[in-house]
């Protein structure tokens, strides 16, 4: 049966210029890779908490420190950004996402680990390092297939985790300093990999030089990370948080590579997190690569859609406002109807929608998580709790909102159960979708 979907309004101002903010430029704001003055608004989201602070009950009473979510672009590399609000240090040194509770990401992890393995001829006699490794749902892989592997992960709850699934990890947070002690103890990469970290570094040109430093002179880099192109069509603005500092294009991260002594030779656009790129780079001496006919393709393409002209990143802020009133007016007819709406997951991306939206326990009943770290506990800002998935099964929803879209296919599987009461699945992003 079709699914019914709401439609979005089409664009007030689809050329806009982003807005000059004079303010920001008064704060010393400046871009974190080029240091240009940062005067242009891609979008502001208000005030946010920090989107993996679970509260415990004994907290909700307590100040509960908010910070803008107002994202910039730079006018001279275009690279979108955060300023940082809050050190690194302070958001991952303990860290409440576990990558191995999603099966897909599992099975996305073990088909890269099969491909990179076949693809560059990887053996016993290499070396494998994952940047931000988290509980080592990746290299846990490359360990079974003989292969040496070291994570490095800054939070320490996490990375024991990884060690408990045999995969050797430091604690630490990596740049150009702990690549350079690293390489000094011989462990440079054959393949050197992070996924879903790039954006979360405060200080791109360190860690990118960091890479350099420990990639081996014929080696590889990949990096995977959400694509700005995909957060742009499609009005992902819930994947802006204080963790993700900056927000990627093709042609933004060739420049930051470029000047760390890397170049590009490969893309590939991937499916997860709404949309990503996998970008593979070696060192531009490396004469034994050649550019793929992927990577003229999508820069060409990214060229073609504006993404290196100031006034195409001028839209982005009213379709936000529409999807914003799509979900509001759907969760207020629902509760007009004494219908009850719960919520799948916890995210990060779930808490900027709800806060950006205004949405509380009154309008979300509670939602349900498979991480037992977050159970028990309450989002941040909106304090809705949260529970077991059982919780479903107990309480019988008319509706699941489901937080975490970008897993929609794998929750929409694992309840199937709730069409046993007429329930339906609800996917807020980038228009809100009911599923029958």
């Amino acid at each position: 049966m079709p699914e019914s979907t709401v439609p979005i309004a089409a664009d007030s101002n689809p050329m806009g210029t982003p807005q000059t903010s004079a303010s920001a430029v008064a704060q010393g704001n400046v871009c974190r890779f080029c240091g240009t003055a940062l005067r242009h608004t891609f979008v502001d989201l208000g005030m946010s908490p920090l989107c993996e602070t679970y509260l415990a009950a004994e907290q909700l009473n307590q100040m509960e420190p908010f910070y803008p979510l107002q994202v910039f672009v730079c006018e001279k590399c275009f690279l979108v950004q955060l300023q940082e609000y809050v050190s690194a240090e302070s958001i991952f040194t303990e860290y409440a996402y576990f990558s191995s509770y999603s099966e897909s990401w599992l099975a996305h992890a073990k088909s890269y680990t099969v491909q990179m393995i076949e693809r560059f001829a990887l053996g016993p006699h290499s070396q494998v390092v994952e940047v931000a490794s988290n509980d080592g749902y990746l290299l846990q892989y490359f360990v079974a297939a003989g292969i040496p592997a070291l994570g490095i992960e800054p939070a320490a709850n996490v990375a024991a985790a990884a060690a408990h699934r045999g995969v050797p990890t430091l604690v630490q947070f990596f740049d150009r300093q702990s690549a350079a002690h690293l390489a000094a103890d011989g462990k440079k990469a054959d393949l050197l990999l992070g996924n879903n970290v790039l954006a979360q570094v405060p200080d791109v040109n360190s860690f990118v030089a960091g890479l350099a430093v420990l990639l081996k002179s014929g080696g590889v880099i990949t990096m995977e990370f959400p694509h700005l192109m995909s957060l742009m069509e499609q009005s992902q603005f819930d994947t802006i948080y204080h963790e993700h500092f900056s927000y990627f294009s093709l042609l933004s991260v060739e420049k930051i590579f470029s000047a760390a002594g890397l170049v590009l030779f490969d893309v590939e656009l991937l499916p997860t997190h709404g949309g990503s790129l996998r970008i593979y780079a070696c060192h531009k001496g490396d004469r034994s690569k050649s550019e793929s006919q992927r990577l003229l393709s999508l820069r060409a393409k990214e060229e073609a859609v504006g993404l290196s002209r100031l006034e195409s990143y001028g839209s982005f802020t009213e379709r936000v406002k529409e999807t914003k009133y799509l979900l509001l007016e759907f969760l207020i007819a629902a509760r007009r109807e004494g219908k009850q709406v719960a919520g799948y997951g916890a995210p990060g991306k779930g808490n900027t929608l709800l806060n950006y939206c205004g949405i509380r326990s009154d309008l979300l009943t509670y939602t349900v998580d498979r991480n037992p770290y977050k159970q028990g506990k309450f989002l941040p800002g909106s304090h809705i709790p949260i529970y077991s998935p059982e919780r479903i099964e107990e309480t019988k929803p008319d509706y699941v909102l489901v937080l975490p879209w970008n897993l929609k296919d794998e929750i929409m599987q694992q309840l199937a159960y709730i069409r046993e009461w007429g329930g339906r699945f609800v996917v807020p992003i980038p228009m809100v979708r009911v599923y029958p």
